[in-house]
C-alpha cells in the first residue's frame, strides 16, 4: 500500500508540469482540502479494517494531490524570484558571487552566480556569460561589474529541446552577460555549503585536466571521474549515442554504488577485527551496520562531487533506504528500495521529473529490478548446482538478459523522447560496461585522488595515462559500431496512444516466465516503430517555420517530398541549427530524406547549418546563390537559383523569382540583394519565401511579378530597410514571418515593418515570440500552429 502510495506522489509531482500557468491561491486550498479528507477516511478505514482497498486508494489519493501541492507551493516560489521586464536588457551595475564551475564557451566562459544584495525586480540566481576573459572564474569569488540580464528563453520547435525548461529546472532565473572590465572584490570559498562543494570539485577538476592534458579523451574521463560533461567533444557524444552507451559517461548509480560496496567491505573487514579495550569493536556494534553507514557516507559525498545529479541522487537515496533496512533489520526488496528514492528525490526537487534522465534513470533500475529478481530464471534441477560450467555461464546468461530487457523496455521512452534507438547497445554495452566500469573509471578515480594530494601529482599523471589508454583503446571498436549503416535507427515522435500501447506492451513481455503469451506483448510497439505523421494531400503543402534565433530554416513539405529553405545559423565551434533544431525535427516528423535544400545566400545565419543537414540525411538536390565548393553536398546534384526556374511535385508549384540570373563571385556588401526567392503555390494557398533582399529587390519584385501569397516569410528577418510598401502591398498576405533571435542586436523585427504588414491586414507572427509557426494549407483553409501557445508552460517567458 505505501508503495502504491508513493509512486503517486511521484505522479503528482510530474503531472503539475504539464500545466501551462500556475494555479490560484484556491486551488491550493482546495488541493489541501482533499488530502486532510482523504487521509482521514483512509485513517478511519484502516482502523475498523474495513475495505482495505478504498483505503488503500484514498491513501494513494492523498499522496497524488501532496506531492502535486508541495510541487506548486514551490514552483510558487521560484516564479516569484524573477526578472521583471523593466530590468530587462539593461545594463547594472551588480555584485554577484560565483556559484557553479565555470564552462568554457567559444568565445569565453558561462557560470552561475548569485547577486548579492539584488535590487528590486532582478533574481537572486542568474548564469552568466563572460565573453573573451582568458582567466577562469573560480566558486566563492565575489566580483562587481556591469551585467545586462534578460530572462530566460530559449528557441522551442517541435519535438525539440526546451532549454527555459533546462533553466527553471536548474533555478536560474535570468541570463545574462557581464559588459567591461568587472572587479575582483573577495573571495569566499566557504560562503555556503554548495559553493564550498563547488570550490572543491573546482580544484579536482584542475588538478586533473593538468594530469590529462593533451589527450584526446581527457573529458570524456573527467566526466567519468566527477560528472562534468561540458567538455566532451560533440563528436564523442554522437558515437555514445550511436552505440547507446551514453549512461555510462557520467556518474552513473553503477559507479556510485562500486564505490561505495567497495567502502562499506573496507569498513566491515577492519570492524570485524579491531578491538577497543579488549572488547571487539562488532561486539558494541554490529559491523553490517557500520559498514552501511559508511558506504552511505562515501556515496554521500562522491554524489557531492559528481554534481548531485538525478542519477546520483536516485542512488544515493536507495542505498539510504538500503542502510536503514539493515540498520533496523527491515526485510526490504527492490520496489520498496525504489518507490521511496523516487518520492525523496521529488519531495527534494519537484522540478526532477522535468529531466528526461530521471524516467530513464529510474526506468532502468526498475527494469533490472523486474529481470534481477528470480522470476526469470529457468531452473534445471538434475543439473549439479556447482557444475563450473553453469558458474561460468550463468553470470553471462544474465547479463545478456539484463540488457535485453533493458533494451526492450527503454524502447518507448527513447523512441517519445529522442526519436532515435541504437540497434548496435547490447554488443556495445557488452564491451563497454565492464571495461569503463571496472577499469577506466577506478583508475580515473584513482588519478583523481593522487592528482589532489600533495606531491603525488606524478603518480596520478601515470594512472590517468594508463585510463586514458584503455579508454582509447575501448573507442576503436566503439567507432566501429557507431559508423556502421544500422548502428542506429530514427523514428517518428509517436503520438501518445501510440507509446502508452507499446508501453503496455514492453510491460506485458516482461513479465515473468509462464504467462502465456507473454512475447506476444512485443506486437503491441509495432504501431509505435512503423508509425509515420500524417502527410500533406496532393495539391496541398505544410509549411515550418523554425525558431532558430537569429536566422532561417523553413520547411516545406507536399505528399511525397520535402524542401528545405535555408539551414539556420552556427552555435559556435561545435554546433549549428542543422544539427540542434534541423535535423531532429526533420527525424520526429518521419523525414529520412530531403529532395531538395535550398541556400538563399552565403550569410552564415542562413548557411550555417548546411554541413550539419548534409551529414545527418541524404539529400537530392541543392540550390544556391553562391558556388558551394567549399562544401562537401555528396553525391546530391548542385544548381544556382535564377529567376524562372520551376518545377512541380504533388500538384505543388515551386517557382525562384529572384535573383535575374546566376551570378559569379556575389561580394559580401551584395550577398543579401542576391537572396533566393522561392514561391510554393498550392492548389488553395501560396506561400512567399524571401530570404534576405532589400527594398530595391522588393520594388523591382513587386513591379515585374504577381506575388499574390497567403503567408510570407517576411525579407531579412523584418528589417527597417525591408518589408517595403510596394512588397507588402503586391503580396496581399493574410500572415507574415519574422524569423529573428530574442532581443538579438540588430532589434529585427523593426516596429516599422511590423506596422506595415499589420496594417496591411496581415497577422505578424515572431518566432522569438511565438516559437516556431506551421502553416497547413488544406481545402478547408489555412491552419496556422504557434508553439508557444501549443506547448504552453508555466516557466515560459511570456512575450
Amino acid at each position: 500500500m505505501l508503495r502504491f502510495a508513493l509512486v503517486a506522489f511521484v505522479l503528482g509531482t510530474a503531472g503539475v508540469h504539464g500545466l501551462p500557468a500556475v494555479p490560484s491561491a484556491w486551488v491550493s486550498v482546495l488541493v489541501g482540502a482533499t488530502v486532510l479528507a482523504a487521509c482521514a477516511v483512509g485513517w478511519r478505514s484502516l482502523q475498523r479494517r474495513r475495505r482495505p482497498r478504498r483505503a488503500a486508494a484514498l491513501l494513494a489519493l492523498a499522496a497524488f494531490t501532496a506531492g502535486g501541492g508541495l510541487a506548486l507551493a514551490r514552483i510558487d516560489l521560484r516564479l516569484q524570484d524573477s526578472l521583471s521586464p523593466a530590468q530587462e536588457n539593461v545594463p547594472r551595475e551588480l555584485d554577484y558571487l560565483v556559484t557553479s564551475l565555470a564552462t568554457a564557451t567559444a568565445t569565453g566562459q558561462r557560470f552561475g552566480a548569485k547577486v548579492l544584495d539584488p535590487p528590486a525586480g532582478v533574481p537572486e540566481q542568474v548564469q552568466l556569460s563572460w565573453w573573451g576573459k582568458d582567466a577562469e572564474v573560480v566558486p566563492g569569488e565575489r566580483w562587481r561589474g556591469t551585467v545586462v540580464l534578460k530572462r530566460p528563453h530559449g528557441n522551442l520547435n517541435p519535438h525539440g529541446f526546451d532549454y527555459e525548461a533546462y533553466l527553471f529546472e536548474r533555478g536560474i532565473r535570468a541570463t545574462g552577460s557581464v559588459r567591461g572590465r568587472p572587479a575582483k572584490v573577495a573571495d569566499d570559498p566557504y560562503a555556503s555549503f554548495d559553493v564550498a562543494v563547488q570550490r572543491v570539485r573546482h580544484a579536482c577538476r584542475a588538478a586533473l585536466r593538468q594530469a590529462l592534458e593533451g589527450k584526446r579523451y581527457g573529458a570524456v574521463l573527467t566526466a567519468l571521474a566527477m560528472g562534468d560533461q561540458a567538455g566532451v567533444d560533440r563528436r564523442d557524444w554522437d558515437t555514445f549515442n550511436r552505440t547507446g552507451i551514453t549512461h555510462l559517461v557520467s556518474i552513473s548509480g553503477l559507479h556510485v554504488t562500486m564505490l561505495a560496496a567497495l567502502a562499506g567491505w573496507a569498513v566491515l573487514q577492519a570492524w570485524k577485527r579491531c578491538r577497543w579495550g579488549g572488547i571487539r569493536l562488532s561486539e558494541r556494534q554490529p559491523a553490517q551496520v557500520v559498514a552501511a553507514g559508511a558506504a552511505l557516507a562515501v556515496a554521500w559525498l562522491y554524489c557531492l562531487l559528481a554534481g548531485w545529479g538525478v542519477p546520483a541522487r536516485r542512488t544515493f537515496f536507495m542505498l539510504a533506504v538500503v542502510a536503514g533496512a539493515a540498520a533496523w533489520r527491515v526485510p526490504v526488496s527492490g520496489s520498496r528500495v525504489l518507490a521511496p528514492a523516487a518520492a525523496l528525490v521529488c519531495a527534494l526537487d519537484p522540478w526532477a521529473p522535468l529531466a528526461a534522465g530521471f524516467w530513464l534513470s529510474f526506468g532502468a533500475v526498475a527494469l533490472l529490478i523486474l529481470c534481477g529478481g528470480g522470476r526469470w530464471r529457468q531452473r534445471d534441477e538434475s543439473a549439479p548446482a556447482a557444475a563450473w560450467s553453469a558458474r561460468l555461464i550463468a553470470p553471462v546468461r544474465e547479463g545478456a538478459r539484463a540488457q535485453a530487457a533493458l533494451t526492450v523496455g527503454l524502447l518507448p521512452a527513447l523512441a517519445l523522447l529522442f526519436q532515435q534507438v541504437s540497434l548496435v547497445s547490447p554488443l556495445a554495452n557488452a564491451v563497454a560496461i565492464p571495461m569503463v566500469s571496472l577499469l577506466v573509471t577506478p583508475l580515473a578515480l584513482t588519478a583523481l585522488a593522487l592528482c589532489v594530494v600533495p606531491g603525488l601529482a606524478q603518480a596520478g599523471a601515470a594512472a590517468a595515462a594508463v585510463a586514458h589508454a584503455v579508454f582509447e583503446g575501448l573507442m576503436v571498436p566503439l567507432q566501429w559500431l557507431a559508423e556502421t549503416r544500422l548502428a542506429a535507427v530514427s523514428l517518428a515522435a509517436p503520438p501518445w496512444p501510440l507509446f502508452a500501447l507499446a508501453l503496455a506492451g514492453v510491460v506485458w513481455a516482461l513479465q515473468p516466465r509462464g504467462l502465456p503469451g507473454r512475447w506476444l506483448g512485443l506486437v503491441l510497439l509495432v504501431p509505435m516503430l512503423a508509425y509515420r505523421p500524417e502527410r500533406p494531400a496532393p495539391g496541398e503543402w505544410r509549411l515550418a517555420l523554425l525558431d532558430v534565433g537569429q536566422g532561417t530554416a523553413i520547411v516545406v513539405e507536399t505528399a511525397r517530398a520535402t524542401l528545405l529553405y535555408d539551414t539556420g545559423p552556427p552555435y559556435g565551434e561545435q554546433a549549428d541549427a542543422g544539427g540542434r533544431v534541423v535535423w531532429p525535427y526533420l527525424r520526429a516528423r518521419g523525414i529520412r530524406r530531403l529532395d531538395h535544400v535550398v541556400v538563399s545566400h552565403a550569410d552564415a545565419d542562413h548557411a550555417g547549418g548546411l554541413r550539419s543537414v548534409i551529414a545527418a540525411l541524404p539529400v537530392a538536390r541543392v540550390h544556391a546563390s553562391y558556388d558551394l565548393a567549399p562544401v562537401d553536398i555528396g553525391r546530391a546534384a548542385f544548381a544556382r537559383c535564377a529567376a524562372g526556374q520551376r518545377w512541380t511535385v504533388d500538384g505543388v508549384a515551386f517557382e525562384f523569382l529572384h535573383p535575374d540570373s546566376p551570378a559569379g563571385e556575389v561580394p559580401a556588401r551584395r550577398r543579401n540583394a542576391h537572396s533566393c526567392v522561392l514561391r510554393v503555390r498550392g492548389a488553395h494557398h501560396a506561400a512567399l519565401l524571401t530570404g534576405d533582399i532589400g527594398a530595391a529587390e522588393e520594388a523591382g519584385l513587386a513591379g515585374a511579378r504577381d506575388l499574390a501569397a497567403d503567408v510570407v516569410a517576411v525579407p531579412h528577418h523584418g528589417s527597417r530597410g525591408s518589408s517595403s510598401p510596394a512588397l507588402v502591398a503586391a503580396t496581399r498576405a493574410s500572415h507574415a514571418v519574422a524569423q529573428a533571435g530574442y532581443l538579438n542586436r540588430y532589434r529585427h523585427p523593426h516596429p516599422d515593418a511590423q506596422r506595415r504588414w499589420q496594417r496591411a491586414g496581415a497577422v505578424f507572427h515572431r518566432t522569438d515570440q511565438h516559437g516556431a509557426l506551421v502553416f497547413t494549407s488544406q481545402a478547408g483553409g489555412l491552419r496556422v500552429d504557434r508553439e508557444r501557445e501549443s506547448r504552453r508552460r508555466y516557466w515560459h517567458t511570456a512575450p
